[in-house]
C-alpha cells in the first residue's frame, strides 16, 4: 500500500512540476495521500499485533519500512495538492 502510494505521489509531483502530462496532478495527490492513510493503519497495526521482534520473521522490520514509505507518500501527496492550491 505505501508503495502505491509513494509512486502515485512521486507521478502527481512530477506532474505537477510539467515533466509529465500536463495537469495540476491534484488526483494523483488525492490517491497518495489516502493509500498513504491506509499504508500508515495497516503497518501500525501489524507493529500493534506482531509478537516477535525484528529478526524472528514476524514482519516487524517490514511493518516499520512500510510506515517510512507511507509517511513519505502522504507527504508528496500533501506537496503536490498544496502546489495544485497555489497555482490555481
Amino acid at each position: 500500500m505505501g508503495l502505491a502510494g509513494l509512486v502515485a505521489g512521486g507521478m502527481a509531483l512530477a506532474r505537477s512540476a510539467g515533466r509529465l502530462g500536463t495537469g495540476t496532478g491534484r488526483r494523483g495527490a488525492v490517491v497518495a495521500v489516502v493509500v498513504g492513510l491506509l499504508g500508515t493503519g495497516l503497518a501500525v497495526l501489524h507493529l500493534a499485533t506482531a509478537t516477535g521482534g525484528i529478526g524472528t520473521g514476524s514482519g516487524r522490520a517490514g511493518a516499520m519500512v512500510a510506515l517510512g514509505i507511507a509517511l513519505i507518500a502522504i507527504a508528496l501527496g500533501g506537496t503536490v495538492m498544496a502546489r495544485s492550491r497555489r497555482s490555481g
